[in-house]
């Protein structure tokens, strides 16, 4: 994990640049997270990786160093409804370009984890599994993941029926017999839920 894309896109060119990722694509409910980051290059968060590799307690202590050791960072999130309007990636783009356009230092470019540009406005750099290779990538993960978490421990509190703390929306089997007991909430995407909705 290190800063070489960073480096590669400013040998371009591209003064500033920030790490984006998403988190919440494949759950059956509540909304897709995203967060931008920009980084000092010499900036060294011990312990910093893909979120998914890392413990929710590591997440939590990683939270707040990343959002300390910043130039700047920034959140935002598509709710479930959208996600059914608009399709689960373009939501996903809509949250990358929230966030993008919402930092404080407007970055000259976007690294970007996955194979898809969301059309932020400044040059995107598309890099698979990018949240394991890129610091900024990896910061942005973990803030998404955190941020999503915490949003699903409050629906939680709301829908206590659903044990989200347990899931976080995802499709395990104790969510299912969640759905098969009490049915969709307003929370959930009736559109990851049609092959639930057809055998009801």
């Amino acid at each position: 994990m290190d800063y070489n894309f960073e480096k590669q896109a400013m040998a371009r060119g591209f003064g500033t640049v920030c790490g984006v990722d998403e988190a919440g694509r494949g759950p059956l409910a509540g909304p897709v997270c995203a967060a931008a980051v920009i980084l000092p290059l010499d900036c060294d968060i011990e312990g910093l990786n893909d979120s998914k590799k890392l413990t929710e307690k590591k997440r939590e202590a990683l939270f707040d160093v990343i959002r300390e050791k910043a130039v700047a960072y920034s959140i935002a999130m598509v709710d479930e409804k959208t996600i059914d309007e608009i399709n689960i990636l373009q939501a996903t783009f809509q949250a990358m370009r929230q966030a993008i356009g919402s930092l404080s230092v407007r970055p000259d470019a976007a690294l970007i984890d996955g194979n898809g540009k969301p059309g932020s406005g400044v040059e995107e750099i598309t890099i698979v599994k990018g949240d394991g290779q890129s610091m900024s990538i990896a910061a942005a993960s973990v803030l998404a993941k955190v941020t999503r978490d915490r949003y699903m421990l409050e629906l939680d509190k709301k829908y206590p029926e659903y044990q989200f703390k347990k899931h976080k929306g995802y499709g395990t089997r104790l969510h299912y017999e969640c759905l098969e007991k009490y049915g969709i909430s307003p929370v959930h995407r009736l559109s990851f839920l049609k092959k639930f909705l057809e055998k009801q």
